[in-house]
């Protein structure tokens, strides 16, 4: 089962530069592995990261095999209005999960 955590500050000034961190916890396996009956064990990773800040697209990752079990993102951002900040992963197997914050911006 996926979870995921993240970290926005409650409230911050215009124009202030905010850091945003987001992590996924998810089973990952590469699709590199075998069983020891020699059947490779089927790939399950996170392929697709998207945070948005009031509706609009502020990062985007493409994620691949090498990426860590539990990916942890970690980038900045300009605190502009008060709203949401969606975080969504998406990956193989039909997987997805999202975490919205609201940040209060003075």
């Amino acid at each position: 089962m996926a979870e995921a955590i993240v970290s926005v500050p409650a409230t911050a000034r215009r124009g202030e530069i905010i850091e945003l961190k987001a992590l996924v916890r998810h089973p990952m396996e590469t699709g590199f592995r075998y069983t020891q009956r020699g059947e490779r064990v089927p790939r399950n990773i996170v392929t697709q990261f998207v945070c948005s800040y009031d509706g609009a697209e502020i990062l985007r990752a493409t994620l691949h095999p090498a990426i860590t079990a539990n990916p942890l993102l970690v980038f900045n951002a300009v605190a502009t209005v008060s709203g949401e900040i969606e975080f969504r992963w998406t990956g193989d197997n039909g997987f997805s999960v999202s975490e919205i914050a609201t940040i209060v911006v003075n």
